[in-house]
């Protein structure tokens, strides 16, 4: 059975939460898993789950610029390559444009290149911002028109 996609609640952060490593390996992103951003933008929160549980999950939400902006994104490690994070994009990208984004955007940091390879294969334009977040924190900035 193809996973679902559906609009997360907290409970389905915790979950990931619990599995972290599953989604992230090595990579300790936990503090960026905020539930405040689920309760505020519960619409373009969304998860993939199957019998198995959560294969895949995005957090977003629409800037006041109409952005999409897709905070983090992750598949399980069993659900890598199978597209389903070209499906939640899909996903994210249709609920951001019903709230009236024309644009999508994400980041990551400098060294991530499957980061950067995921997004080329879906048509994002990368660049790297020197200072995006802070003196001497540059970023890789992935932006595409819906």
């Amino acid at each position: 059975m193809a996973p679902h996609i559906v609009p997360a609640d907290v409970t389905d952060i915790q979950q990931v939460l619990a599995d972290h490593d599953r989604y992230w390996g090595g990579r300790d992103l936990r503090g960026l898993h905020l539930p405040a951003l689920v309760h505020e933008f519960g619409s373009t929160c969304l998860v993939a789950r199957d019998e198995d549980g959560i294969r895949g999950y995005v957090i977003g939400f629409v800037t006041p610029d109409r952005t999409g902006y897709v905070h983090l994104i992750a598949t399980r490690d069993d659900t890598r390559g199978t597209g389903l994070g070209r499906a939640l994009y899909t996903a994210f990208a249709d609920a951001a444009r019903g709230q009236g984004a024309v644009r999508l955007k994400a980041i990551t940091t400098v060294g991530n290149e499957g980061s950067a390879a995921f997004h080329r294969s879906l048509g994002f334009e990368v660049r790297v911002e020197e200072e995006y977040n802070g003196p001497g924190q540059p970023r890789v900035v992935f932006t595409r028109d819906l």
